[in-house]
């Protein structure tokens, strides 16, 4: 049986109505991105303890903490994005939650401001020390890397050669079925060799052509193949929604709480089609 999880700011920012959204659609974690604009890194304590008290009192969790490290240039200084790792860190410990999504950082200058094959080298490395970091904090938290539009683990082939050549049980696959779409990948020939190392998967779907986001089953994601598959082959995690059906923006997406319940219902279709059953 599979749980459904979110990126609860896509309903809106008001914690509350993440909150109702939440739980009216059955949808029992959050991925903690953010409340009222401000960035779940950027949280004062006073927000944090404030927060975790409201998902505390609502019956609900926090699976991931929907950072965005690894979403910079490569040549930001480096002490810069550890720095911020550690409040990932930090804020998964707060709010009980087993995971980080992270990135594996732009090229030199940014998005698409050069080639992306040169940085291999320094991307193994600084996931290499936030693994290290990991270590330190004598948690358990593991970060999923994310595979996104212009950072180095876009394509398949590079999501692989990260899994394979760091190959260390601290730095897993969040799986994301549009994003590949929109990078000019099929979705289903990425997924044999990323499936070991799959711990978490983002459901939204797109069009080959054109690149809209669209509910799950409706675009070219593979999503029912994938999912179908992940399930018989013992995949036990969340399936966390990241709908953007409003806005896909380049460090937030938007929903809003309707559109949010015809991506539930859409996914629920789906897994009921894959015979996956999920948890109320």
């Amino acid at each position: 049986m599979l749980k459904l999880s979110g990126f609860a700011d896509e309903v809106g920012p008001e914690l509350s109505g993440q909150i109702d959204t939440f739980k009216s659609l059955g949808l029992t974690h959050f991925e903690l991105r953010s409340v009222a604009g401000t960035n779940v890194l950027d949280f004062t304590e006073s927000q944090r303890n404030d927060i975790r008290k409201a998902l505390l009192d609502a019956g609900l969790g926090v699976i991931s903490i929907g950072s965005p490290c690894g979403k910079k240039p490569i040549d930001t200084p480096r002490q810069q994005l550890l720095d911020q790792f550690k409040r990932a860190i930090d804020a998964a410990i707060h709010f009980g939650a087993p995971l980080i999504r992270v990135f594996s950082f732009y090229p030199e200058g940014g998005e698409g401001k050069g080639p992306i094959e040169p940085i291999r080298s320094r991307v193994i490395d600084l996931l290499g020390d936030q693994i290290q970091l990991l270590l330190d904090s004598k948690t358990d938290v593991v970060m999923v890397h994310e595979n996104e539009k212009g950072i180095y683990g876009d394509i398949g082939a590079r999501c692989i050669d990260l899994m394979k050549t760091i190959n260390h049980p601290r730095l897993r696959t969040a799986f994301d079925f549009a994003n590949f779409v929109q990078c000019g990948q099929d979705p289903l020939a990425c997924w044999p060799a990323l499936k070991p190392f799959t711990t978490h998967i983002h459901v939204k779907d797109a069009k080959a052509v054109g690149g809209t986001v669209v509910p799950a089953g409706e675009g070219d994601g593979k999503i029912f193949e994938i999912l179908k598959d992940a399930y018989a082959s013992d995949y036990r995690g969340f399936l966390s929604l990241e709908p953007h059906l409003k806005v896909a923006g380049h460090s937030h997406g938007e929903t809003g709480a309707d559109l949010f319940a015809t991506a539930v219902k859409a996914l629920r279709r789906v897994c009921e089609r894959a015979e996956i059953p999920l948890a109320s």
